[in-house]
C-alpha cells in the first residue's frame, strides 16, 4: 500500500485542523478571558464540544489505523529516524487522548457540564486555579504544540529534502 485508507486520511486532516485551531483557541482565547466574561460560557461550550469530538475522532483513527492494511514503510536507511517517527506518531495519539481526558476531568471537577451545557444558571467559578487536571491540560497543550511542530517539520523534510512524496501517503487517491 502506498496511501493510507481514505477514512484515515479524512480523519487525519479533520484532526489536523481541529487540533491546531483548538490549541490556538485554548491558549489565545480562553486563557485570556475572565471567567466573569459572559462570552466565556459560549466559548467553553464550543471548546469542550470540539475537544470531545477530537477525542472521539482520535480514538476512531487509532482503531482504524491499527486494523487497516499497513503501508509499505518508507526506507529512510536511518533506523533512528524510523524509530523516532514511530514514537512521534504514537506520542501524538497519547498526548491528544491525555489532553482530552484532562479537559474532561477538569470540567467534572469545576462543574462545567451543568453550567456550560445545561444552563444551570450557576456562574463560572471565579478561577480555575488549583485544579490539577487543568495544569496537566495546559502542560500537555505545550507538549502537543511541540509534537505538532515536529510532525509538520518532519513531513516537510521527508517531502522536500528527501523527496519521498510523503504528502501523497496522507492524501486521497488509489491506494496501490
Amino acid at each position: 500500500m502506498k496511501r493510507y485508507h481514505p477514512f484515515l486520511v479524512t480523519l487525519h486532516w479533520i484532526l489536523a485542523v481541529a487540533i491546531a485551531a483548538w490549541l490556538l483557541m485554548g491558549s489565545n482565547v480562553l486563557s485570556e478571558m475572565e471567567n466573569s466574561d459572559p462570552e466565556k460560557i459560549g466559548s467553553l461550550k464550543v471548546h469542550m464540544a470540539v475537544g470531545i469530538s477530537i477525542l472521539v475522532f482520535m480514538l476512531m483513527r487509532l482503531v482504524v489505523r491499527l486494523r487497516s492494511a499497513k503501508l509499505t514503510p518508507i526506507d529512510t536507511k536511518a533506523t533512528k529516524m524510523n524509530k523516532v517517527s514511530t514514537i512521534g506518531h504514537y506520542a501524538l495519539y497519547a498526548v491528544v487522548i491525555m489532553m482530552s481526558v484532562s479537559g474532561i476531568v477538569t470540567a467534572q471537577i469545576a462543574g462545567l457540564g451543568d453550567i456550560v451545557f445545561f444552563g444551570s444558571g450557576t456562574p463560572l467559578p471565579e478561577t480555575f486555579e488549583g485544579i490539577a487536571p487543568l495544569v496537566a491540560h495546559e502542560v500537555l497543550s505545550v507538549i502537543l504544540m511541540l509534537l505538532v511542530a515536529g510532525h509538520v517539520l518532519a513531513a516537510l523534510y521527508h517531502q522536500f529534502a528527501l523527496k519521498e512524496k510523503m504528502f501523497a501517503r496522507v492524501w486521497f487517491g488509489a491506494r496501490k
